[in-house]
C-alpha cells in the first residue's frame, strides 16, 4: 500500500526492554516517547529496531540502529540527531533514518540511559 505500521523495540545487549506504540499507515511516524532504563556496568550496546506491524504474519524488521558503549563515551553530554538505519538481514536493502536523543546519566555503579525515540522517515 506504500505505507507501514511502524513501531520500535529497544534492546540492551539483545534483551528487549521497551516497545513504542504503533503509528498506523505512515512512512513518517512521530512517537515522541522518552524512556529511562538502568544500565548494567557491563552493558555493550543499545539497539533500536524499527518494525512494521503486520496483523496477518510476522512483523517485518525495517532496520536498526546500534549505539555502543564506546559511542556513548564519545558523547558524554548525550547524542541527538538523525541516524541512518542499517540492515538486520544482509540480503535486505534498508532506507530510512530515525531521530533519537540518547544520554547516559549517573555514575558507573548506577548508570541509567535516557532514550527518546522522536520520529523516523
Amino acid at each position: 500500500t506504500g505505507s507501514s505500521d511502524p513501531y520500535c523495540i529497544v534492546k540492551i545487549d539483545n534483551e528487549a526492554i521497551i516497545r513504542t506504540a504503533t503509528v498506523w499507515k505512515t512512512l513518517s511516524p512521530f512517537w515522541g516517547e522518552e524512556y529511562e532504563v538502568h544500565l548494567q556496568p557491563t552493558f555493550h550496546s543499545v539497539s533500536i529496531y524499527v518494525m512494521d506491524e503486520d496483523a496477518l504474519s510476522r512483523d517485518d524488521v525495517i532496520g536498526k540502529v546500534c549505539i555502543t558503549r564506546d559511542m556513548l563515551a564519545e558523547h558524554p553530554k548525550g547524542y541527538s540527531g538523525w541516524v541512518s538505519l542499517s540492515e538486520v538481514d544482509p540480503d535486505e536493502e534498508v532506507q530510512g533514518e530515525i531521530h533519537l536523543r540518547v544520554e547516559a546519566l549517573g555514575s558507573q555503579g548506577g548508570r541509567r540511559l535516557r532514550c527518546t525515540v522522536l520520529e523516523a522517515r
